[in-house]
Formats: C-alpha cells, structure tokens, sequence
C-alpha cells in the first residue's frame, strides 16, 4: 500500500523524566495538526523504558499539558486503543519476540563487555565506537563459542544485544522536510537494542517495533533524532518491513531568543518567560517552574504563537485558531533553520486572545486573582466583574495585569500617588471636592451620559480648571490619576461608593505644605 493509499496515524512519544518541554509541545501540536487536517488519528505513546531517569508525576503533567492545550489524543495509555498497550514498559514480552527475531536472522549480537572493558577499549582507541572494524576485538557472539555464550546466558550474565550493521552501504532517509539524506553505514555504530539488566529495549529497538505494529504513517519528531534516522531504515529492513516504513519529518529546533543555540530552561528563568506548558513541582529538589497557564497565558494563545515557530500559513495571516491552523497547516510551509524563541510575540498572543475574550469569561478568571489580594470574589456580581474588567481589558497582556488596572474597582483606595498629589491637589482643592460630593449626592440618576454634563457645566460655572478638578476627582476615587473613562467608573462605583471615596480622599490627601 502507498504512502498516500494509507491511514494518516502520527505519534507523540515523551518520555516521563520530568516536564514537557515547549520545543516537545510544538512537536506534539504539529503531529495533531497534521493527523487532523487529513482526518488521521493521533497517539500518545509512553517511552519510559529508561527506568533510571523516570520521574513520578511526569506522565499524568504530559496528559494535562496536552488536554489543557486542546490536543486531542484518539489512542493513548488513558484513551485505549487497538494497538496497547501504549506504555512501552508494558510492552516487554513483545520487544523480547522482537529482539529473538533480529538474533535468530543474523542481524543482531549478543555482547558481554563490562563497563569497565568499554572503558578500557575507549581508552586504547581515539575516537571508539562499536562498529564492524572493532566488534572483533570485543567479548559477545560472534567472537565467542554459542556454548560460552549459552553458559553465560545461563549464570545470569548481563548482556546488551546489539544490532549489527554492515559496512559499505549507503542508506537513504528520505525526509518530507529535508529532501533525501544518503549517509554511509559505516560511520554508524552497532547500537544496544535491549539490556538484560532491566529486561527493556533501548529508545532505537522500541521506536521501530511500536511504530510498525502501531501502524504509524508519519513521524514527525525534533531535529535532534535525525542522526538516529539512518539506523532505524537499517532496522527496518532488518524486519523485512521497508514497504511499510513511516514517512520522516525531522521539525527545526526551537533556539534561544537570541538564535544562539537550543532553547533552554536557564533562558527562561534568566529572561522571565516560561518554557513549559503549566507549573512543575520537581518530586526530588522540590524546585517549582513556572508554566504558561500559571503565568496567565490562554491555551489557545500559547498553541497560535507556538504554530508559527518554524511555521507559516504562506500569507500575513497570524491570529488563527485551532480550526484555522489545522485548515492550513502543511510541511511545504515549515522551516528547515531553527526558529527563535520570540517570547514578547507570545504575550502579545495572548494579549490579542484577551481581548477576543468574553468579558464574564474574563472575570471568571481575575476571581483567584482577586483572591489573591485578599477580595472575595464573591462579594461582586459576575455583572458587576464583567464591567469592571471589560473597561480595562485593553491595557493587559495577562489576567494577572487586572489588579493593576482594575483593583479600584473592588478596593477603595488607601493611599495616594505623591506625584498626582503633588501635581493635582492644593489648599483650595478640599473644599471644591467637598462641593463635587454634595453636588453628586443630589443626583439620581448616576449613569456616565447623564452625570458627565451635569459635572462639566458645574465646573464651568464655577470658572474652574477642568483638568485639575477632574483629575483630583480621579485621584479621591482611584487613588491615582489613570484608569478609563472618569464617568464610566463612577457609574460602576454607583453613587454612595463614589461620594464616600471623595470625603475619604478630602481627609486622607495630604501636601507638603
């Protein structure tokens, strides 16, 4: 069957030795993109067959980062599926047939060297590797008798299987990305497909056998397994499987922000933006990172800015939801350079996201913000919380930002910015406040169109400054001069709030003089 004629199934693959990286959840977003535009399945596969790394908690932040983030997965550990189970240390009896299957057909080895004799040999030769010009010199099966081997087998030796390649063959890894890549195999070592000191098979061996039987079309990866690529067409063929093999994407490296190498945690914490997807707690340092959704970013946000790091849609467009980037996403549109990591685009994303935002779904999120700085949400209306953060929602990049920008809406001010104070308030300044109060008392109706002319004529006929009395109203209810339009926010305060903070600030503002 051809490529075209088969079933689009694309895997994302972490393993669980910590958090998901956001060069990882590119990686995933783009396999998902893929698999859905062409009506395909995605999976999520397990890899934790390296025990000594593994980190409790991992795999369940792996399937909330993905769900939060709004990556379907159709077969995984959670999801079942025909092909499971979809944790490779649950798979070990079929890595064993596997295995059994490339030794009983010559084209692996057992080997019995001890760390201390690989040590020894790299020590005697520059430049080392396991390869068909050294393999001779070593202890496994093919220089040993199938009797010793048997009887070390027997007394419980470890042993490492090795996949024996052979010299002078070109091996083409065609790749939907990079063209085609001809390599020689003799610059490739014979690498361990299965160590019997925990009776599980290496990244290269599991990958392969999965994969296959898995049924997977694509593999669409990072940049950094492309050395790996050559070794596993070997593999391939070794199984009798070439007619069937996935077609390769190998996905640019995300870089720093400043294109100086590969993007890491250190550039986030040394530059203050997060590098994976929600906040990790670290079950052995007991370290916390942050994460996007910590951090007040929108998923829907994060997964826009991250589609277009290495990728275009082929026109200007840039604000695209997830329905609009899988409508056009394709590979003929993604980089072959690595893509800098420009975080700023990212809260402007986000900040784009905001405003599309409902406003009651924006209030409903600023509650644990108002938590936070000890207001009970619940003592305001949705209504009310709706108002208050839809006349500022245009000033923020975050959820976070809304205190700074809205907390005089929910707690009268206690203090006054010296520079307004200094700039707007003087000796004759209490009494026109005082005014103001009476003149707003006497008012029924406290909507902004009808209360605006009311004030304004009033200072008119009182020969005053306009900007200096409308900006020391602004400071008695806001406690600084800034914020939206004066009127909307007093017809939110309603009329006994706002006539209490302007007696509040007639007593509490104090100058110099």
């Amino acid at each position: 069957m051809s490529q075209t004629e088969r079933e689009i199934r694309v895997r994302f693959a972490p393993s669980p030795t910590g958090p998901l990286h956001i060069g990882g959840v590119r990686t995933a977003l783009y396999n998902y993109l893929f698999a859905r535009q062409h009506g395909g399945k995605m999976i999520l596969r397990i890899e934790d067959t390296d025990s000594q790394r593994f980190v409790p908690g991992a795999e369940d932040y792996i399937n909330e980062a993905l769900a939060w983030l709004g990556i379907g997965i159709d077969e995984g550990v959670r999801e079942g599926g025909p092909y499971g189970p979809y944790k490779q240390s649950e798979r070990r009896d079929i890595y064993r047939e596997h295995v059994k299957m490339l030794l009983d057909a010559g084209k692996a080895y057992f080997a019995f060297d001890t760390p201390a004799e690989l040590e020894a040999k790299r020590a005697e030769i520059p430049n080392f590797q396991y390869d068909a010009t050294t393999r001779q010199q070593m202890r496994n099966s093919l220089t040993m008798s199938p009797d010793e081997v048997k009887r070390l087998i027997d007394e419980g030796a470890q042993y490492v299987v090795r996949f024996k390649i052979e010299p002078g063959r070109d091996v083409a890894v065609d790749d939907l990305l990079r063209g085609r890549v001809v390599i020689k195999s003799d610059i490739l070592d014979d690498k361990v497909l299965y160590k019997s000191a925990d009776d599980l098979p290496t990244y290269h061996l599991a990958n392969i056998v999965d994969d296959h039987l898995m049924k997977v079309s694509h593999v669409i990866r990072g940049e950094e397994w492309l050395p790996s690529a050559p070794l596993h067409v070997l593999l391939y063929e070794a199984f009798g499987w070439a007619d069937t093999a996935p077609s390769f994407v190998h996905l640019p490296l995300l870089l720093k922000p400043d294109g100086k190498g590969k993007l890491s945690k250190r550039d986030g914490d040394r530059l203050g933006f997060p590098v994976f997807p929600l906040e990790w707690h670290d079950p052995k340092s007991g370290d916390v990172s942050t994460g996007y959704r910590e951090s007040g970013y929108l998923p829907e946000a994060v997964v826009n800015f991250l589609a277009l790091l290495g990728w275009n849609p082929g026109d200007d467009t840039e604000v695209m939801n997830m329905d609009e980037l899988i409508a056009k996403f394709s590979f003929e549109h993604c980089s072959r350079a690595g893509a800098k990591f420009a975080f700023e685009k990212g809260k402007w994303f986000n900040h784009t996201y905001l405003q599309k935002l409902d406003d009651e779904r924006l209030a409903e999120l600023f509650n644990p913000v108002l938590a936070q700085n000890g207001v009970d949400p619940d003592a305001f209306s949705t209504e009310y919380k709706a108002k208050a953060v839809g006349m500022v929602k245009s000033r923020i990049n975050f959820v976070k930002d809304l205190w700074d920008n809205a907390r005089f809406f929910f707690a009268a001010p206690t203090s006054y910015d010296p520079k307004a104070v200094k700039k707007r308030w003087n000796a004759e300044m209490p009494a026109i406040m005082a005014e103001l109060a009476t003149l707003l008392e006497g008012r029924d109706n406290f909507e902004a169109a009808a209360l605006e002319p009311v004030v304004l004529k009033w200072i008119e006929d009182k020969g005053l400054h306009l900007g200096n009395v409308m900006n020391a109203f602004r400071l008695t209810v806001v406690g600084e001069c800034k914020g939206p339009h004066m009127f909307d926010i007093t017809e939110l305060l309603g009329k006994d709030e706002t006539v209490r903070r302007i007696r509040a600030g007639i007593e509490g503002i104090k100058t110099d003089e």
